[in-house]
């Protein structure tokens, strides 16, 4: 329980509590106007100031950081451990927990600062030793896995806020507290095993990262096929076909350094050879001819003239058959002349042809080659040009290799995360049969804490479902104002009873006057009759806000008199001085 509240501001009314039922008044100040608000006395502050002592987080915007309380340390006495100790946090140092009182036995002992002599915590060692003391929590950081139950998110069931959206379902200790976490704390606090409720979460991690994965993947060249791994296989296939196919190319291509130059040298031979045949061909041709002009190379016959002159009856005389005989001969001389040259003509044109012949054979021995060594290899940029096509086609499997993986992995993730679904729904199933006495317990108690408040009693729901454990809160009072809050109310002080009764819990339960905010009057006052009679019969506190004019002035039973539980301290709407702190703040 908490005994006591207190600051170094001067201006901060004290706050002393007992245990059982503590109600914390706001009055109207005698002589103020109707602009003047107890919203702003310090009823919701409290509770806020009540989460601040227990490692809540103090960001900037925090009114523990605020010019008129930064400077100021705040001070608790409280029950921790079985003894009672005191705690003190300042909004100018929120990372440093000042503590007095019996800490051996704490998991994380403070530390002594040597320059004050006090006796100091981190406010994450301290949250830690709360979870630990008053939770049982593991300190164990390789205990300490996700999705576990939490100090703060366990304590805001005892201490809901307004201003985090508290007081929306009972369920939801914070507007933004996800299904998870719920699951988990509630599953811890009634005393289910809430390992189920955080392998739940894990599955459903997995199922977010595999949506992610699939998200990602869709961005890629992943396409229609994307998800289904039979098309992935086949494509593969053929692309490391493909890329055999042509890593085998490149393994069997023979680079030739200087194949440009031999593949002009070897069209050059190729029109030397040609040339050398046209040369040829006009020397064989002209060989007809010399021939044709050799064969009709012929002296004249002077054997016809001297027979014509016989016939005619000339003779001639000697003179003139010996110039005859002379001539012939000199014809003769002349053709045989000319035969020689023709002769010699034809020779010419038949060694030019036998040497054009030999120079052609060597030219073609030398083509040969050369078309050989081309037709063996290719050139480097070929070569490199064919590389870069294997890069492209290995690049392509390996990626088609990651996209099939990653389909593979998918589907088969699938199945498995259905599989493990199912398998927790059954372990949840069997848990709640094997701790039927936990769940009783809650249910029963949930309806007859409805009960003292309704003529039909309320009830609590708790089932295994494919998406973990669900805990349905519902009360039959339709015509009831206020029956969410009464469903928060009825809730919160099962929550606290079963808690005390395992030995977890602060000790406290405190209801901010927002809860009761739309509730009828006469269900105002059972419920403060309520939490009296629960927590006197459970031995927990139960602290309440309100303003003065919302306490119920009948509703009670006989004898029950709400005014005896009233704080003594009681805070007002005046401007200055009124409030909890004393002091307005922005």
């Amino acid at each position: 329980m908490i005994h006591s509240l207190k600051s170094d501001l001067a201006s901060f009314k004290t706050l002393a509590f007992r245990p059982g039922l503590n109600v914390l008044l706001a009055e109207k100040s005698s002589g103020a106007n109707d602009r003047q608000s107890r919203n702003g006395a310090g009823k919701t502050s409290f509770v806020e100031l009540i989460h601040f002592l227990f490692g809540g987080n103090a960001r900037t915007d925090s009114i523990f950081r605020s010019d008129a309380l930064k400077d100021a340390s705040f001070e608790m006495q409280v029950d921790l451990g079985g003894d009672v100790i005191s705690a003190a946090r300042s909004g100018s140092k929120p990372s440093r927990i000042k503590i007095q009182g019996a800490t051996e036995h704490w998991p994380i002992p403070p530390l002594l600062d040597d320059d004050t002599g006090d006796l100091i915590l981190s406010n994450d060692n301290w949250r830690t030793n709360l979870g630990a003391l008053i939770f049982g929590l593991s300190v164990d950081p390789e205990m300490r896995k996700r999705f576990v139950p939490t100090f703060r998110s366990l304590f805001s069931y005892f201490v809901r806020r307004q201003n985090s959206g508290g007081f929306v379902q009972p369920t939801q200790q914070s507007g933004k507290q996800q299904n998870w976490d719920q699951q988990v704390a509630i599953s811890y606090l009634l005393g289910l095993d809430a390992g189920i409720a955080q392998e739940f979460q894990e599955v459903r991690a997995q199922e977010k990262a595999m949506a992610e994965l699939r998200r990602a993947a869709k961005q890629g060249d992943l396409g229609r096929f994307y998800g289904n791994a039979a098309d992935f296989r086949t494509r593969l296939a053929v692309a490391q076909t493909k890329a055999r196919q042509l890593r085998a190319q490149v393994e069997a291509f023979n680079v030739v350094p200087q194949y440009v130059d031999m593949e002009r040298e070897a069209t050059e031979i190729t029109r030397a050879i040609s040339a050398l045949n046209n040369d040829n061909l006009i020397d064989r041709e002209l060989i007809d001819q010399l021939a044709m002009s050799l064969d009709d190379e012929r002296p004249p016959a002077t054997d016809d003239v001297e027979r014509l002159y016989a016939e005619i009856g000339v003779v001639l005389p000697d003179s003139i058959g010996r110039r005859f005989e002379e001539v012939a001969r000199f014809h003769e001389a002349v053709v045989g002349n000319r035969r020689a040259h023709l002769s010699s003509e034809i020779e010419a044109a038949e060694g030019r042809i036998v040497a054009r012949d030999r120079e052609r054979a060597d030219l073609d021995r030398r083509r040969g080659q050369l078309m050989e060594i081309l037709r063996s290899g290719g050139a480097l940029e070929h070569y490199n040009r064919l590389q870069e096509e294997v890069g492209r086609a290995e690049a392509n499997v390996e990626t088609l290799r990651q996209q099939l993986e990653i389909a593979e992995r998918i589907e088969s993730t699938k199945v498995q995360l259905e599989i493990e679904r199912a398998r927790l729904r059954q372990s949840l199933q069997n848990d709640l049969h094997e701790r039927n006495g936990v769940v009783e317990e809650a249910i029963v108690l949930f309806e007859e804490l409805s009960n003292a408040l309704y003529e039909r009693a309320g009830s609590l729901t708790i089932a295994a479902t494919p998406n973990g454990p669900t805990f349905e809160v519902t009360i039959d009072s339709q015509r009831s104002k206020g029956i969410n809050s009464m469903q928060i109310f009825c809730f919160d002080m099962m929550l606290a009873t079963l808690a005390t009764r395992r030995g977890l819990g602060p000790g406290f339960l405190i209801h901010d006057s927002h809860l009761f905010d739309g509730v009828d009057e006469r269900q105002v006052a059972k419920a403060l009759q309520l939490g009296a009679d629960q927590a006197e019969a459970e031995g927990f506190q139960y602290i309440v806000t309100m303003n003065s004019d919302a306490l119920p002035d009948d509703g009670f039973r006989e004898g029950f008199d709400v005014r005896k539980f009233v704080n003594p301290t009681v805070l007002t709407d005046e401007l200055e001085s009124g409030g909890l702190f004393g002091v307005r703040f922005v």
